[in-house]
């Protein structure tokens, strides 16, 4: 795993000081070369015997090796910059954007893919496979992913209430069952109308699923499992296209692995596709 997605990935579970050296190395990755492990102290007022332990958890003899670990893959993903100081001639523009674009989305993904651990993704799969009924919920923005996936579940037979109304699902609640499903779609975690639609959830002994960003927040905290995207650029306009693209390619692999997990539900879905189908062609 790439130090920095390593480093990332670990943050919720550091210390004080631990977080506040993670945090910097994240913040300033390609300035990291110009920092001597005492110098990274000073400006974090902490000791330098801090920054040697922190590089030594993650597998490194000392603060050299991950800082040199660190330059090396800054180097590959900015191979390309030198040729940006070229002058842009007509249409070169163009052909940045769309690369830059293009090799970010792929960097999101690929560091989500390293989040989400395979264990933790199989186990979720059984969860929704061996659910009497899988609630599905979202506001905003994170409504819209949670009603296709809820819609893409319905067309594997799985029995799904989806709503993008919190009083309407906390009404829907008094469905639930033992061993039941609840996918929480919440991109920052923060929101306290879904804090207490899982608290109520897990009352009625079901297993709550959290999708957000990878970072530390109550929704993900109290759940049974979660799902986690990584999505980061400079440009906030840019950072949310990432996070849709990233969370895409999640849903997606997760919709596949259940289609492949159970047999049943793969026919299902090949019948249902089959009416639809039909029932456009009326």
């Amino acid at each position: 795993m790439p130090p920095l997605v390593k480093i990332r990935s670990e943050r919720d579970h550091m210390s004080a000081i631990e977080r506040r050296i993670a945090d910097f190395i994240l913040d300033n990755a390609h300035l990291l070369r110009d920092y001597s492990s005492q110098q990274l102290a000073s400006a974090l007022g902490i000791s330098q015997s801090s920054v040697v332990k922190f590089s030594q958890k993650f597998g490194f003899r000392g603060y050299p090796d991950l800082k040199y670990s660190i330059g090396q893959a800054v180097a590959r993903n900015g191979a390309d910059a030198p040729a940006l100081a070229a002058p842009v001639a007509e249409g070169d523009e163009y052909t940045r954007l769309e690369d830059s674009l293009r090799r970010s989305k792929a960097a999101a993904e690929e560091e989500t893919r390293l989040l989400n651990p395979r264990e933790g993704i199989e186990r979720i799969v059984g969860l929704v496979d061996g659910a009497g009924k899988v609630f599905v919920c979202g506001l905003g923005d994170d409504g819209l992913f949670a009603r296709e996936f809820g819609m893409r579940l319905s067309l594997l037979g799985v029995l799904t209430v989806h709503h993008n109304d919190p009083i309407l699902m906390m009404a829907n609640l008094s469905a639930a069952r033992p061993g039941d499903v609840l996918l929480l779609f919440s991109e920052f975690g923060q929101l306290p109308q879904l804090s207490q639609i899982s608290r109520q959830f897990h009352a009625c002994e079901g297993q709550v699923v959290s999708i957000t960003r990878h970072t530390a927040n109550p929704l993900r905290a109290h759940a049974d499992a979660s799902l986690v995207v990584s999505a980061h650029d400079p440009s906030p306009h840019v950072e949310a296209l990432l996070y849709r693209s990233s969370l895409q390619y999640l849903l997606d692999f997760l919709f596949v692995l259940l289609c492949q997990a159970n047999p049943d539900r793969h026919r299902q879905l090949g019948t249902n596709l089959e009416r639809i189908r039909h029932l456009l062609d009326t």
